[in-house]
C-alpha cells in the first residue's frame, strides 16, 4: 500500500475527530453534559451558567438559586427547545428575555417567585406547547392575551398561585390546549368570574385534581367546586341587584320622567302659540275680507 493510501484512514479519524470537539463546545463549570444536553440541577447556582454549547437542544437549571434569565445568552441558544427553570428564583419582569429561543417547546417556570404574565412575556414562543407556573405563590395577575401567540399550547400549569381571577378569552382561544391546571388558587367567584366558570363546564379541556378547583371568596361560595359555583352565580348574578343599582335604577327612571315632562310641557307650549299663530292670521285675512267688501 503506497504512504498516501495508509494515511487516508487516519486523517479520517483526525477529522472526525476535530468535528466532533468542535460541536461539544466544553460545558459549564459544575454541570453535566451529553450529546445537546445540559444538566446543571442542584448545583447551587447563584446565575445563568456562562459556556453553554450553543448547538444545546435541552437546558435544565432546576433546584439552583438562579433569579435572573438574561436574554442574550439565552438568545444564542437558537436551537433550544426544552428548558427547565423550576424551583428557582426567578421573579418579577420576564417580559422579552424569550425573545431569541423561538423554537422552544417546553418551558418549566414553577416554584419561583413569578408576579405577573403580560403579552410580552410569551409572545415569541410560537412552538411552545408546554409551559409550566404552578407554585409561583407570588403571580397574581395574567393579561387576557398574554398566550396569544401560543397557539400550539397543549398544557398549561397554574396551579397554587396567588391568581384570583382568570378571563375566560385568555384560554379559550387556545385551539390546542388539553390540559388546564388550576388547583388551589385563591378563585374569587364573583360575577364577572362567572364567563371563566362556564367556559370550565362546557369545555373538553381536561382539569387536573379538579375537587381542588374551589372558589376562595366570597365566604358564602368558600370551598365550593365550580359547576356548584356556577349554578349559585348565574342565580344570584341574574337576579341579584345592590343597592348602588337601585338607586342607579332610579335615577335613570326620574330622568326619564323628567325628560318627558320636560317634552309634553314645551310640546303643548309649541301648540298654543302655533293656534295663537293661526288665530290672528285667520282674523287678518276675515278684516282684510271685510274691507274689500266695503270698498
Amino acid at each position: 500500500m503506497s504512504p498516501a493510501g495508509r494515511w487516508r484512514p487516519l486523517s479520517l479519524v483526525f477529522l472526525l475527530g476535530m468535528g466532533m470537539a468542535a460541536g461539544d463546545g466544553g460545558c459549564p463549570s459544575g454541570c453535566s453534559c451529553r450529546y445537546l444536553e445540559v444538566n446543571c440541577t442542584g448545583r447551587r447556582l447563584q446565575e445563568f451558567p456562562a459556556a453553554i454549547p450553543l448547538d444545546t437542544r435541552q437546558l435544565i437549571l432546576a433546584a439552583n438559586n438562579v433569579s435572573y434569565l438574561p436574554a442574550v445568552e439565552l438568545s444564542f441558544l437558537a436551537d433550544l427547545v426544552y428548558l427547565d427553570c423550576r424551583n428557582n428564583l426567578l421573579g418579577d419582569d420576564l417580559d422579552f428575555t424569550f425573545v431569541g429561543v423561538v423554537k422552544l417547546v417546553y418551558l418549566d417556570l414553577s416554584f419561583n417567585n413569578l408576579t405577573q404574565v403580560t403579552y410580552s412575556t410569551f409572545s415569541q414562543l410560537l412552538s411552545l406547547v408546554v409551559l409550566k407556573m404552578s407554585d409561583n405563590p407570588n403571580l397574581v395577575a395574567i393579561e387576557k392575551d398574554a398566550f396569544a401567540n401560543n397557539t400550539w399550547l397543549r398544557h398549561l400549569d397554574v396551579s397554587r398561585t396567588g391568581l384570583t381571577f382568570l378571563d375566560a378569552s385568555t384560554v379559550q382561544d387556545l385551539p390546542n390546549l388539553r390540559l388546564l391546571g388550576l388547583s388551589d388558587n385563591l378563585w374569587h367567584c364573583n360575577c364577572s368570574f362567572l364567563d371563566f366558570i362556564t367556559w370550565m363546564t362546557e369545555s373538553s379541556v381536561h382539569f387536573p385534581d379538579a375537587d381542588n378547583i374551589t372558589c376562595y371568596t366570597p365566604e358564602a361560595l368558600r370551598a365550593l367546586k365550580m359547576p356548584a359555583a356556577e349554578v349559585q352565580l348565574q342565580s344570584s348574578c341574574q337576579t341579584h341587584l345592590h343597592k348602588q343599582d337601585y338607586i342607579f335604577l332610579c335615577f335613570i327612571g326620574f330622568c326619564i320622567f323628567f325628560a318627558g315632562t320636560v317634552v309634553a310641557w314645551l310640546a303643548g307650549i309649541c301648540a298654543v302659540i302655533y293656534q295663537i299663530h293661526s288665530s290672528k292670521e285667520e282674523e287678518e285675512e276675515e278684516e282684510e275680507e271685510e274691507k274689500d267688501a266695503v270698498t
